[in-house]
């Protein structure tokens, strides 16, 4: 759990059945550290929302602030 914690960006690695999350997709996490201690990450899911899931779920990446910016951008419509 506390890996994760230096990382705002995480790659799943199972989902268990979660229709909003896909296994090999990164996604972002917001800070929550009640959820951290309960081996938990508070993930903005394919929903646009953010849930908490299993820390289990997760690896941690590092992706530079222009990286981000471009894999998390608004859809252009």
């Amino acid at each position: 759990m506390a890996k994760h914690m230096k990382s705002n960006f995480v790659i799943c690695i199972q989902n268990d059945g979660a229709d909003d999350l896909q296994v090999r997709k990164i996604y972002q996490v917001l800070p929550d550290e009640n959820a951290a201690q309960d081996g938990y990450l508070r993930v903005i899911d394919d929903s646009g929302e953010d849930y908490l899931y299993p820390d289990s779920f997760f690896i941690s990446v590092t992706l530079s602030p222009s990286t981000a910016r471009v894999i998390f951008a608004a859809p252009v419509a």
